[in-house]
């Protein structure tokens, strides 16, 4: 028998990096600074950088497998210690700046991090966290120069050292850690794998969902502490892309200085991001015309604000995942006509979807039902870090979520199961009537909850931001719900909120409405 084999060639990320300095190594990378300043560097330029972090780093005797964590924005130098710690084989585990010290404490409790680097704007929240968690022997190291004699990895960088080899190691190695948010719960580790996440950013990269190409300027809002910045520093140096890192800045007059100054084509990150940007550029007559598309994920985005965006020629390009899939799970394809923000495309072959009943028991029929939704793939949770029962049944991970999958496979995320509102023992999809009320022009954003009720258990309460100008009577702002939901359906009250709280992922936060309003 005549035989044959393909090369030994681990997936392993830290190719994307070797692939942009070898092939596009002029290609930039673009951070805002603290200062008000632009920092540049090129791929190049950025590779050799990130092989001294893992030659810092194993000076501090960081091995394979160690967990480094990292507290920091979206910035070259948070690229450059991604980059870096995964190269050489340790586990980049990144925290969110916008949690509580107390809460970071706990994560790297768990995670057992042996080194914290940060920023140097965050280091007294980085003291902080080393101070209130379990794990002792976490040593701070800041990111970038700092002026108070703090360790800093800049300075170790400019030390001899021999070079660390990337890669060498199995590709289901760890490579990530994020914690989910634990808006209904404790917070659970998220780990992801070389091979996990490489699969991930080709499934990124195909023409139906992403469709970068190295023609492009990228500019990540979504940070890199959520859910990888939705794998778009892998993405950007695989294809050669420019890649523009906003730092900490993601209000609507820094984000609009920095798309017209670096002529940004695509730029993703939540519905809040956009909605203040949208209101700065109303407001100061300003139009971004580098700007062809923004990508939005991880909340529904109103039908008023998608209007807003796509009548300034901008696309808009729905898309739906989380933490556990590394996270994207659909997305609309570029230059689709979809208009209902709910739609949140086809899943990208990668991925399997199943609806199943509230006891996990897979639908008869697939298509033009609601259900609850299952997922399966390649970059898809399997087990919580440090926990031993599988996050999984049968192969398959429930993602809460409520969904309708459509005849041509475009799938429409209709609520999440735990926001659904018992009333009378009949159930509420919040999610509608926020859609219709979120619509209205009068509304920046919405929200609905479910109070407690003597007689029907639960009913709905409606609470609202106004766009500035605007004073609609309650009559008014439910009047949209006739016809469009069950009569039964109608919030009995309204809340109006100067400003809606969110969550330090930048959706809605409620948990915090519901113990505020739900036995007001």
């Amino acid at each position: 028998m005549i035989d044959g084999a393909m090369q030994d060639f681990p997936l392993t990320l830290d190719r994307f990096l070797d692939h942009a300095a070898k092939w596009h190594p002029d290609a930039e990378v673009v951070s805002a600074r603290d200062d008000g300043t632009v920092g540049r560097i090129n791929y190049a330029e950025l590779h050799c950088r990130a092989r001294l972090v893992s030659a810092a780093l194993d000076t501090l005797n960081i091995k394979t497998g160690d967990r480094v964590a990292t507290l920091a924005w979206n910035t070259q130098e948070h690229v450059e210690a991604w980059y870096g710690i995964m190269g050489m084989g340790a586990v980049c585990h990144t925290l969110n700046p916008r949690l509580t010290a107390e809460q970071l404490g706990w994560m790297i409790g768990q995670s057992e991090a042996s080194i914290l680097l940060a920023s140097s704007d965050l280091l007294d929240l980085a003291r902080e966290v080393i101070g209130s968690s379990t794990n002792g022997a976490c040593r701070l190291i800041a990111l970038g120069p700092v002026k108070d004699g703090n360790d800093s990895l800049d300075d170790l960088l400019g030390q001899p050292s021999q070079e660390i080899a990337w890669g060498g190691f199995d590709e289901t190695l760890p490579s990530g850690l994020c914690f989910t948010s634990g808006t209904t719960g404790a917070p659970k580790g998220v780990t992801y794998t070389h091979r996990g996440n490489y699969l991930h950013t080709l499934k990124l990269l195909q023409a139906d969902v992403t469709s970068i190409t190295a023609r492009e300027v990228v500019m990540p809002v979504v940070p890199m502490f959520h859910a990888n910045a939705w794998g778009l520093p892998f993405a950007c140096p695989a294809v050669g892309a420019k890649l523009v890192l906003p730092g900490r800045y993601a209000d609507g007059a820094s984000l609009a200085r920095f798309i017209a100054n670096e002529s940004v084509t695509i730029a993703v990150g939540v519905p809040t991001v956009w909605l203040g940007l949208m209101d700065h550029l109303d407001a100061n007559g300003i139009e971004l015309p580098s700007l062809k598309r923004i990508m939005v994920g991880g909340a529904p985005m109103s039908q008023a604000l998608m209007d807003r965006i796509e009548q300034r020629g901008i696309e808009v390009q729905t898309t739906w995942g989380m933490t556990e899939l590394s996270p994207l799970g659909t997305a609309t394809p570029p230059g689709a006509e979809a208009r209902d923000p709910r739609t949140s495309g086809r899943p990208a072959v990668g991925v399997d979807l199943r609806l199943t009943d509230s006891e996990g028991n897979p639908l008869d029929v697939q298509r033009e039902v609601e259900g609850h939704l299952w997922v399966r793939g390649a970059a898809v949770v399997d087990r919580y870090f440090g926990q031993e029962r599988q996050a999984t049944a049968d192969g398959w991970f429930n993602t809460g979520d409520l969904a309708r999958i459509e005849r041509d496979g475009t799938v429409l995320i209709t609520g999440r199961s735990k926001d659904l509102i018992k009333s009378g023992g009949e159930w509420i999809n919040p999610t509608e009537i926020e859609t219709v009320i979120s619509a209205l022009p009068c509304v920046s954003q919405s929200a609905v909850i479910g109070r407690s009720d003597p007689k029907w258990g639960e009913r709905p309460l409606l609470l609202v931001e106004l766009r500035d100008g605007y004073s609609p009577t309650d009559a008014e702002l439910l009047a949209a719900l006739d016809g469009r939901v069950a009569s039964w359906w109608i919030p009995d009250h309204v809340v109006r909120l100067t400003q809606m709280p969110l969550a330090p992922t930048g959706k809605i936060d409620k948990l915090r409405l519901r113990n505020e309003y739900c036995n007001a």
